[in-house]
């Protein structure tokens, strides 16, 4: 709940899962918070409305978080637990999963640390860290865009060009719905592209183009 409400203090969307139907928020305490978020961001269940929260329902919820995330990062959290539950299934879904350090013996931090320890997770510090392994760029800092002249290509290679010319830099799954082309095709037009020296590969399987 921290994190939603950080982000739509800073205005930016939040988009909270949950793990009964929209008839009910859990705890009830978040009540005012879950209706701001429905005028920046959303609710989002896969339960029909009458469904009251369940242990096993917030277990099922975490494919759902996994799944439209771009990356999973870790707090907190001891040994046992759902959000070492949504990291592993966020792995599966080849997202990117990173964690927060703790004490060594801090009962909080102990799943953290397992995860890092077992490089099942990036270690995260700083917020620098989060932008490196996701490719992001301030925008003062990127580089000025140039004019790209797109010829000699194919059609499928030019969409693509297209796309991160707008966009500045996508992951593949968001990419392969932009050009309309199945993700195993893409990926071989994207391997294509960065030999012939068109893109770049970043860190959270983010692509650019070259010049950008």
């Amino acid at each position: 709940i921290t994190a939603h409400r950080a982000a739509l203090a800073a205005g930016l969307p939040t988009v909270a899962v949950l793990g009964h139907g929209l008839k009910t928020v859990y705890p009830s305490v978040h009540a005012a918070t879950a209706r701001e978020m429905l005028g920046n961001g959303g609710l989002v269940t896969d339960f029909t409305s009458p469904v009251l929260p369940e242990r096993n329902n917030f277990i099922r919820r975490n494919r759902i978080i996994a799944g439209i995330s771009d990356a999973t990062l870790i707090i907190e959290s001891g040994i046992k637990g759902g959000a070492l539950i949504t990291a592993d299934i966020a792995a599966s879904y080849n997202r990117d999963v990173m964690a927060v350090p703790g004490r060594p013996g801090d009962e909080w931090s102990a799943g953290c640390n397992a995860l890092i320890r077992c490089n099942k997770a990036a270690l995260v510090e700083k917020c620098g860290d989060i932008e490196y392994m996701l490719g992001w760029k301030p925008a003062a800092l990127a580089a000025p865009r140039q004019p790209t002249l797109f010829t000699g290509i194919t059609d499928n290679e030019r969409k693509i060009c297209e796309a991160l010319k707008s966009e500045g830099g996508l992951t593949i799954d968001i990419l392969s719905r932009m050009v309309e082309m199945p993700v195993y095709k893409l990926s071989t037009t994207l391997l294509q592209m960065e030999l012939a020296g068109m893109i770049t590969p970043c860190p959270g399987n983010v692509y650019r183009l070259r010049d950008q």
